[in-house]
C-alpha cells in the first residue's frame, strides 16, 4: 500500500514520522545489540528504503546522537508521568528504577555513541538536560513534600548514581543497582523535615 501524499506529492507528515520512529526503534534495538550495526540493516529492519533513511540520517553520527537524545527524552518523560500517578517519593524512586534499567541495557549504545563522538569533527555527546531536568522535577516535588533533605541537586543526584553506567544487564548487576539506588535513597531521605531524627 502507497503512502498517502499531500498536493506537492511528498508524503504526508504523519507517514514521514512514522518512518521516522520505526527507524529509531530499530536503531536503538540493533545499536543496543551490535555497536557497529550496519545502517543498512536497520533500514531492512524498519522496512524503508535508503532515500527515506538517509533523509531523516544522513550520517551513522547523526542517527545515533538522534537514538540517544530520543532514548533520555523518554526516560526524562517518564518522570511525569509517575508523579502524576504517585506520591513524589515512590515516583523518585520509580524514575531512579528506570533510569537504571536504561543505563544497564544500553551497553552497546553507548559504544556506538563513543564511535560517533570520538572521530576529530565529530559532533559533542548531547548534555543529558532533559534527565538532569527531569531529576530537578522529582527532587523539589520531594523537597516540598518533606521526604528528602533540602538542598539537593540535580547534577549532585545524578553523580551519585553515577555509578550505574558501571553496571551490567545481568541478574547479579540488577540486585547490585538496586541496592546502589536503595543506599542513595538513605541518603537523600536523611535529614528530610518530615522524618524523625535517629539516635
Amino acid at each position: 500500500m502507497q503512502p498517502k501524499r499531500d498536493a506537492s506529492g511528498a508524503p504526508r507528515r504523519s507517514d514521514a514520522q512514522r518512518n521516522r520512529e520505526r527507524i529509531l526503534e530499530v536503531a536503538l534495538a540493533e545499536l543496543t545489540r551490535d555497536a557497529d550495526a550496519p545502517l543498512s540493516r536497520i533500514a531492512k529492519k524498519a522496512g524503508v528504503g535508503q532515500g527515506t533513511f538517509y533523509r531523516n540520517f544522513p550520517s551513522r553520527e547523526a542517527l545515533v546522537l538522534e537514538v540517544y537524545r530520543h532514548e533520555m527524552q523518554q526516560v526524562a518523560d517518564g518522570a511525569d508521568e509517575l508523579l502524576r500517578a504517585y506520591d513524589p517519593e515512590r515516583a523518585l524512586r520509580a524514575w531512579m528504577d528506570r533510569l537504571a534499567r536504561f543505563a544497564m541495557t544500553k551497553a552497546g549504545l553507548a559504544d556506538a555513541l563513543r564511535q560517533a563522538t570520538s572521530a576529530p569533527g565529530a559532533p559533542e555527546k548531547p548534555a543529558p538536560t532533559p534527565v538532569a531536568e527531569a531529576a530537578g522535577r522529582l527532587l523539589r516535588a520531594n523537597e516540598q513534600a518533606g521526604t528528602i533533605r533540602p538542598g539537593v541537586s540535580a547534577d549532585d543526584f545524578l553523580l551519585a548514581i553515577a555509578g550505574l553506567w558501571q553496571v551490567g544487564p545481568h541478574e547479579e548487576g540488577h540486585a547490585r543497582a538496586t541496592r546502589l539506588l536503595d543506599l542513595v535513597m538513605d541518603g537523600l531521605r536523611s535529614g528530610a523535615p518530615g522524618r524523625p531524627v535517629l539516635g
